[in-house]
């Protein structure tokens, strides 16, 4: 198996196989399906209560808008909130190798989309059906130095950042360098980001001190994000879901 450089709390499912695959099948049937994934679900509903007026205004009065899937996977998270895709109209898009090679959806909003993954495979997937315009591969908790310009440059430039079930895979440095680059573009932008219950509680809170410390809380839901898989529920004894803490902000000034 190849490694993804991912890094995983040790009592959270490693999915490492999944995301090293060349479509989002797995995907689908090993986390969508057998974990009822549903977070999704809840991640259009935050967006259309708290970015979607906003973004519509915003394009209406300026134009195209610069949208960034960080940490995006196979980009599940964009299908459900530009396009507003459903949790099963995502399952069902994913249902086979065939159906997977074609986005049954449309974008909402004019946007020029980009998807930043450390795995090429789920990268050049988006590209290939069109979900993102452009692409980055690179290890986000790679030493800071290192990490790509055009990572900063495309989080500095977003009108809209979505990065949802992935702040978990991040280092609390990595966490705070990506809140500085978004932080420092021109115009509001806005933020969504999830917080996972019960994994790496004291990352998650200290995730939250760096986002407020440099942007403006619009609003929040708490809901599920999946169902834990049989090691999780043996390192969480009396869980069977993990919880999901959505959050927006918004550039300051």
């Amino acid at each position: 198996m190849k490694e993804t450089g991912v890094k995983t709390e040790e009592k959270k499912q490693h999915f490492d196989d999944i995301y090293v695959a060349e479509t989002p099948v797995p995907f689908k049937e090993r986390i969508l399906d057998a974990l009822e994934y549903v977070s999704d679900e809840f991640n259009r509903r935050a967006f259309d209560r708290l970015v979607l007026p906003w973004a519509e205004r915003r394009a209406t009065a300026a134009g195209p808008l610069r949208f960034v899937d960080l940490a995006a996977c196979f980009g599940n998270t964009t299908m459900a909130t530009l396009y507003g895709m459903s949790y099963e109209a995502i399952r069902e898009n994913w249902r086979d190798e065939t159906a997977c090679e074609t986005i049954d959806g449309a974008r909402r909003l004019p946007a020029r989309t980009t998807g930043i993954d450390i795995s090429p495979s789920a990268m050049a997937y988006g590209e290939r059906v069109g979900l993102f315009d452009d692409t980055i591969v690179t290890d986000l908790n790679a030493p800071l130095p290192e990490k790509d310009r055009a990572v900063r440059r495309a989080l500095k430039e977003a009108d809209i950042v979505i990065s949802t079930a992935a702040l978990v895979y991040l280092e609390p440095k990595t966490v705070e360098w990506v809140v500085d680059a978004f932080a420092r573009g021109e115009g509001e932008g806005r933020l969504l980001v999830n917080f996972l219950n019960p994994f790496a509680l004291e990352k998650a809170d200290a995730t939250k001190r760096a986002l407020l410390e440099q942007l403006d809380f619009v609003g929040s839901e708490s809901t599920r994000h999946r169902r834990l898989s049989p090691l999780e529920q043996e390192n969480y004894p009396g869980e069977e879901w993990s919880l999901l803490e959505i959050w927006v902000l918004r550039r300051r000034g």
